[in-house]
């Protein structure tokens, strides 16, 4: 007769390769792959627009689709959101 202590534990590879595989992804850096924006050239154009008749969450939304400055989302929102977007990224 014998006598075992301790836990009984089954191996299971999926989950250790599930495990490995978490691993893998938490170490890459996804820096070098996610373009940012130039901040020197939104500082260059950061002028004094007239937002008069344009929605302040309407400038907000074309200036983070778009990636451009305050006043080139004013200048080109005037009404439309959709085409000033759709100009300011081609």
């Amino acid at each position: 007769m014998y006598v075992i202590f301790g836990e009984a534990k089954i191996e299971d590879l999926s989950s250790q390769l599930q495990t490995q595989a978490t691993e893998k992804f938490k170490v890459l850096d996804l820096s070098n792959v996610i373009p940012k924006a130039e901040p020197s050239s939104l500082a260059l154009d950061d002028e004094d627009v007239d937002e008069e008749g344009v929605e302040p969450k309407d400038i907000e939304l074309v200036m983070t689709q778009a990636e451009v400055s305050r006043s080139k989302a004013v200048k080109s929102a005037d009404g439309d959101i959709v085409s000033a977007i759709m100009e300011l990224t081609n």
